[in-house]
């Protein structure tokens, strides 16, 4: 004679989307986009594919709403440290200073999200990555053209780089100390590329 275990009454476990989101951000910041797998994020998530495409639609998709989340709760508050009226230099000084400490905050997800996902191989990932980076290079653009529109375009092309190689040492283990460090020398250079 064969018993079998009593079936669990009830509704199942409800999914909860907003947890899985979060869940999958921090996979996709501590591996990097392409790292993640769909069997990853269904494992970390526990749910089967076909829950998973029924609620993302793809890879791609979840991680344009991580994209989402990341920029709204955790990415650089650039309307705060972008303020009209604050000195061009000492601004974008605050910005490279504010990317390093957050950059380094957390050693096992390090880094930017954005920029590192706006160098992943998968398209359509790449470009929802991108559209967020555009939008913080022109929020820099526009902040620095409001008073030395001369210098807008290189100012702004000088943190975006920095700010890229800040993520990518992140990433590489680089820790708060070091990053600091290189943001405040790269800080002192901008008063000098500002119109006299």
């Amino acid at each position: 004679m064969t018993t079998n275990s009593p079936r669990a009454r009830g509704r199942p476990r409800r999914f909860d989307p907003e947890q899985a989101v979060a869940t999958a951000q921090r996979l996709f910041h501590a591996r990097g986009y392409d790292a993640v797998s769909v069997a990853d994020l269904t494992a970390a998530l526990g749910i089967n594919p076909p829950s998973f495409y029924a609620a993302f639609g793809s890879k791609a998709g979840l991680y344009a709403r991580i994209l989402g989340r990341y920029s709204a709760a955790d990415g650089l508050p650039l309307d705060e440290i972008l303020r009209p009226g604050r000195p061009v230099a000492e601004a974008l000084a605050a910005l490279l200073e504010e990317a390093a400490r957050r950059y380094a905050a957390d050693p096992a997800a390090a880094g930017c999200l954005v920029i590192e996902g706006a160098r992943c191989n998968d398209p359509e990932a790449r470009q929802a990555a991108r559209v967020l980076s555009t939008a913080a290079e022109d929020r820099i653009r526009d902040f620095v053209a409001a008073t030395q529109p001369e210098a807008a375009g290189h100012l702004a092309d000088y943190v975006l780089t920095l700010m890229t190689g800040l993520s990518a040492m992140a990433r590489e283990g680089h820790d708060l100390d070091r990053l600091l460090g290189t943001a405040r020398l790269a800080g002192q250079a901008i008063p000098h590329a500002l119109p006299a």
